[in-house]
């Protein structure tokens, strides 16, 4: 895996700009910003997008992110040297991950193994745990079957990643890389899942030892000062009810 860099632009008009708040998709690419070179407020800019208060439909946010989900970010020097947007954090990190020349393999069967690894968490990891969390944590209604449902899903993902990483340092292989980020953010709550990090030995390994990496530090801890440690009734409208179905 090359390990060069391209030396981020310190000149602010040059500034990557992330549309963002402190949740696992959000932190993703927090972390892969900072695991590439790029510092916070020096080489990239952290905007908050308040999905509690509905910052995510403005027209202004919908402009680069029509899914009104965060992450998105802005790149005023993209690969044609002209401004490029883009949302869904997985598409970002492989952007990145190219833009650097960093933590996606050269070789086609290494990469192929990665992003096998990242589509496990875009499609499963991620969207299982949100389910899981939502109906142990936010739902206005304790559903006994919707809950054994997802809690079960979620130790069968974490035990496919137990039995990975006993044969592998990191998620992919024996190299870090964008699928071992994908994955970090969202098993950082473990506990709100329902789960019991002593019953994946594996898994806890790994996950001790990219959460004392540095950039993970940095970019976990992005824009958490903003966020409130509960949704009030209003925030719960705007991400569980009748709003985000609206037309736009």
């Amino acid at each position: 895996m090359a390990n060069q860099t391209q030396k981020p632009s310190s000149k602010k008009h040059h500034m990557i700009d992330v549309y963002s708040w402190a949740t696992p998709n959000g932190h993703k690419v927090h972390i892969m910003l900072e695991e590439c070179g790029y510092r916070l407020d020096q080489d990239w800019r952290a905007n908050p997008i308040d999905i509690g208060k509905g910052d995510q439909f403005t027209p202004e946010f919908l402009a680069i992110s029509p899914n009104n989900k965060i992450p998105a970010i802005t790149d005023p020097n993209g690969p044609d040297g002209k401004p490029i947007h883009l949302f869904e954090s997985g598409a970002i990190l492989l952007y990145l991950a190219g833009k650097t020349d960093r933590f996606l393999p050269k070789s086609t069967r290494a990469r192929y193994e990665v992003l096998q690894w990242l589509m496990f968490q875009m499609g499963g990891f991620g969207p299982l745990l949100g389910q899981n969390h939502h109906f142990r944590v936010y739902a206005p209604e304790k559903i006994e079957y919707a809950i054994n449902r997802y809690t079960n899903e979620a130790k069968r993902l974490y035990g496919v990643l137990d039995k990975q990483l006993e044969k592998h340092t990191y998620v992919a292989g024996n190299q870090y890389t964008i699928a071992d980020i994908a994955i970090f953010p969202w098993a950082n709550h473990w506990e709100r899942q329902g789960m019991d990090i002593n019953d994946y030995p594996h898994f806890k390994r790994w996950f001790e030892l990219v959460g004392k990496r540095p950039a993970v530090m940095r970019g976990m801890k992005v824009l958490t000062d903003l966020r409130q440690p509960s949704f009030d009734a209003k925030a719960k409208e705007l991400l569980f009810g009748a709003s985000q179905y609206k037309k736009r």
